[in-house]
């Protein structure tokens, strides 16, 4: 695979996870410059946006909306760069005469301006009315650099830049810090990833509806769809512009505003825990992190979080960090924790519990001591760890009958905490859960699994979830992640190792992170498969190259362990009121 090639597969799979704003109907990597974008859609400049030009450091131009505050300036910036269009888009069928979106541009811009900054949207390279060939994110260090300079040096900037945005907007964002400019001097940074590899294959499996899907329905090529699912591996091109990689030298304060059902979930975490205790001077110790209740989204299913969504925990946050860090105002934000949570319990629709509550704490993840719940051949969850001989589960894995998806950390179709219920008993999908709880427990940090599987093949996937059983038998889905065989020791090429049959190895499955009550009179659960379809590409258990659908798919004979010598285990971060 050429350079080019690597690079229109890399921007297909960002588009594919950075689209949870306002979708834009442009196709990837096709040519845009402003002149043929105004004659072919440009809807004419919002009331109030003065449109200027920034050229960067290769002569492309890129333009962008100012909205100053009334008075004299100069003033402080808020930037945000977007791939959706600073002036928005005719909506024939929702928006014709483009009222609501006008109407919904000013208000964002008013937000700022009315706090006494100049809001400045511009659109990314061969987007809207700029210049350039549109590559997803792959020029944003650099352009990303070149406008906040731009920015904090024009004649109504006092030379103090702040970025914003969420999705697409958080990933140009974060890009343009790793680029550390002079000028830029905050961030607030809203659902983004730490690495687009590790999002886009969880646990070395393609997440299939939200990368394929999104990027076919935006005019992506089959070519390019038959790439994307090759690109497993890490190699140089993910890491150009990875924050695990380059997030060392951000070098500014960065609020991170994250959601427990969110496909970004562990992308603002790890970047708030790197930054806050190991980055760079001017990041170290400077960090904020706020995690809510919500999704890419609305939520689907049978429980809600009333004025907890991401607008309502959030809305007052920005402006405040923003005063502090480019206005020098003490407004006391530096003296709170920093770190602020949902703690989430009981949500039934109608039924919310009052153990639902925000938490603070000074770091993340709060103390905690991690528990595990071994699973045992009569599919419950025992705290006891296993004595006995050989013990397993088998079920047969049939790829052309995989599990349903119910929810989840989901971008293009339903998701959030689910009913597990709508998966009806079958033989390859296994439920493990505790007796009724006798007391709540509560748990704040990172999940895993330690499941001890094998296969009658070269290669197959285990899925795990984390579920709390409501008393009247509700299975609500709180986090789900796959494991493929063959990556369990990592996905750098000489990490990559089939299976031997029917030998029992332990695969370790990251769930992310969450903060729960589960409480008294619930059940933990975890339920075991192989297959969640649409959301994960289905594994055809033949050891072929991914992406390679030449050999026939097979069925496969996958095995749990469960006994002294391979004790499978939920790993819960269990949180004691007391300490203990």
């Amino acid at each position: 695979m050429n350079k080019l090639t690597h690079l229109a597969v890399a921007s297909a799979l960002a588009l594919s996870f950075a689209c949870g704003v306002a979708q834009a109907a442009d196709k990837p990597h096709a040519k845009a410059t402003a002149a043929a974008t105004a004659a072919a859609k440009w809807p004419g400049l919002p009331p109030g946006a003065v449109e200027e030009i920034a050229t960067m450091r290769d002569g492309t131009k890129l333009a962008a909306n100012v909205f100053k505050p009334t008075g004299a300036g100069p003033w402080p910036v808020v930037m945000t760069r977007t791939p959706y269009l600073k002036d928005g888009r005719i909506d024939k069928e929702h928006d014709p005469d483009g009222s609501k979106m006008r109407d919904a541009l000013v208000k964002q811009a008013k937000h700022y301006t009315d706090a006494g900054y100049v809001f400045v949207l511009q659109d990314v390279r061969g987007k809207g009315r700029s210049q350039g060939f549109y590559a997803a994110f792959e020029n944003d260090v650099e352009d990303g650099y070149d406008s906040v300079e731009w920015a904090g040096t024009q004649p109504w900037s006092n030379g103090k830049v702040g970025l914003s945005g969420g999705s697409a907007m958080g990933i140009t964002s974060n890009e343009a810090a790793m680029a550390a400019p002079p000028h830029l001097k905050a961030a607030y940074v809203v659902v983004a990833p730490y690495d687009l590899l590790q999002n886009s294959y969880m646990g070395g499996v393609l997440k299939e509806k939200d990368v394929l899907g999104w990027s076919k329905g935006q005019g992506v090529s089959d070519a390019v769809l038959d790439q994307q699912r090759r690109r497993v591996v890490d190699d140089i091109f993910w890491n150009r512009s990875a924050m695990s990689t380059n997030r060392k030298y951000i070098d500014i304060p960065i609020y991170n505003v994250g959601g427990w059902y969110d496909i970004f979930n562990h992308g603002n975490i790890s970047n708030f825990e790197y930054l806050q205790n190991h980055g760079a001077k001017g990041a170290r110790g400077n960090q904020k992190l706020l995690m809510g209740p919500f999704g890419h989204g609305p939520l689907s299913g049978g429980l809600e979080y009333p004025g907890f969504d991401r607008l309502a925990l959030a809305s007052d946050q920005e402006i405040r960090w923003f005063d502090h860090w480019l206005k020098g105002i003490d407004n006391g934000i530096m003296d709170e924790p920093p770190v602020s949570y949902y703690m989430m319990a009981a949500a039934e629709k109608g039924h919310l519990s009052p153990k639902n509550r925000i938490l603070t704490s000074a770091n993340w993840p709060p103390a905690n001591r991690e528990v595990r719940y071994y699973l045992e051949p009569n599919k419950t969850l025992s705290e006891k760890a296993p004595t006995a001989g050989e013990v397993k589960i088998s079920y047969r894995d049939d790829p052309a009958n995989p599990v349903p998806t119910v929810g989840g950390a989901n971008l293009t179709f339903e998701r959030g905490p689910m009913d597990q219920r709508a998966i009806p008993a079958r033989q390859d999908y296994l439920r493990f859960q505790t007796p009724a709880l006798d007391k709540d427990v509560t748990i704040s940090g990172p999940v895993k699994v330690e499941l001890y599987g094998a296969t009658d093949g070269p290669d197959t996937d285990f899925m795990a979830k984390l579920v709390d059983v409501y008393p009247d038998g509700y299975e609500a889905l709180v986090l789900d992640a796959p494991i493929r065989a063959r990556f369990r020791h990592g996905r750098m090429p000489d990490d990559i190792k089939m299976m031997t049959p029917n030998a029992p190895e332990e695969l370790d499955i990251d769930l992310w992170s969450t903060a729960i009550t589960f409480e008294k009179g619930h059940h933990i659960a975890l339920h075991i498969t192989s297959t969640s379809s649409p959301r994960f590409e289905v594994n055809n258990n033949n050891g072929a190259p991914p992406g390679d659908h030449r050999a026939a798919p097979r069925v496969a004979t996958n095995s749990v362990y469960m006994d002294a010598s391979h004790p499978s285990a939920l790993v819960l971060p269990v949180v004691y009121p007391d300490g203990k």
